[in-house]
């Protein structure tokens, strides 16, 4: 649950911030859109953090370490 809830921060700090920069963009300078940088620069951080919490519940490695942790806990 951890790793879902910092995605889903993760995720709404990137549209919050994005929304803002390309607001500020369009105000600014609207035929130089720079705010596509962080856009998609910040958007391959967001995907590859999708990626990594797919990936760890997809082949179940966080019940993996729960059940090593109290074998080795147990082991004592």
């Amino acid at each position: 649950m951890k790793r879902l809830k910092g995605f889903y921060i993760h995720l709404c700090v990137y549209i919050l911030v994005n929304v803002f920069l390309l607001i500020v963009n369009l105000i600014q300078s609207p035929n130089d859109l720079w705010a596509t940088k962080s856009i998609f620069g910040w958007g391959i951080g967001v995907l590859v953090h999708m990626l990594i919490l797919v990936f760890f519940n997809f082949f179940n490695i966080q019940n993996w370490e729960e059940k090593k942790i109290k074998h080795y806990m147990n082991k004592d």
